[in-house]
């Protein structure tokens, strides 16, 4: 690369050549936020607290105090969050290689069959259908889940019954093909969490986090956006807060495409 293709680059973007593309839902205290059994440990949904706006607390300054679990909103799962995944020396934020956050995005389109199965699941079979129609899915590049459940209200975003809740995403033999077949660097989707909804009892358990961070791959949750990207072509920037020993952090995803 010349200092000529980043000029290029930066033009492109400016002229709208390139579109920018911003893949990150509002983060605010209604963002829906995972909810655990109630044996365990949960969550704080997001918050902010003032310190100050143009008054006596600070005459010239507006700044706010912001608290929320590291796993809010559309946010970054690194392969230290889960108990496969703790080993890395580069498995959390802080020590993720930063080449690692820029990457290719292939899009794959499952909303209609999610809109028709809210526990619709990604196949290896359904990959290798979108490969012969847009090619094979390349090694350190993502996969992007659209199934449109970001546009959603926030009532029936989570979709709990109760059994638990009902929410498309991967199955087992997706997560060992994608980690083992086609080495791709994460997996990303719509909703609240990369595994579908009634994960807790597949076999092994959460296959996108066991499989995917047991492999030192990352994850993208609560995205949105995906219907405007194409489906092979985009680079998507997913760069976390750098939080010493983080797990994930809350981020803006942007994607660049034509």
């Amino acid at each position: 690369m010349t200092n000529e293709t980043l000029i290029n680059l930066a033009s492109e973007m400016a002229s709208g050549t390139i579109r920018v593309v911003d893949l990150t839902v509002p983060l605010n205290e209604d963002t829906p936020i995972i909810g655990l059994p109630p044996e365990f440990a949960q969550s704080s949904a997001f918050k902010l607290e003032q310190i100050s706006q143009f008054d006596d607390k600070g005459p010239a300054w507006y700044w706010n105090i912001i608290s929320c679990g590291e796993h809010t909103g559309t946010h970054f799962d690194a392969p230290g969050h889960w108990i496969t995944g703790k080993d890395y020396s580069d498995g959390c934020t802080d020590t993720i290689p930063p080449q690692k956050l820029v990457a290719p995005a292939n899009v794959i389109d499952v909303s209609k069959e999610s809109a028709e199965d809210p526990d619709f699941l990604l196949t290896s079979a359904k990959l290798l259908e979108w490969e012969s129609e847009h090619g094979k899915i390349e090694p350190g590049t993502w996969i992007l889940m659209r199934t449109d459940w970001s546009k959603r209200s926030v009532e029936d975003f989570l979709n709990y019954a109760e059994d638990g809740p009902h929410t498309p995403g991967p199955s087992v033999e997706c997560m060992e093909f994608l980690t083992q077949e086609r080495d791709v660097i994460g997996f990303g989707v719509e909703t609240v969490g990369t595994d579908a909804g009634q994960a807790f009892a597949f076999e092994p358990a959460f296959p996108a986090h066991t499989l995917m961070h047991g492999n030192n791959k990352f994850g993208l949750a609560s995205l949105t956006n995906l219907d405007q990207l194409p489906p092979k072509g985009a680079i998507i920037v997913t760069a976390p807060l750098k939080i010493v020993n983080g797990s994930g952090s809350p981020l803006r995803v942007i994607a660049l495409t034509s």
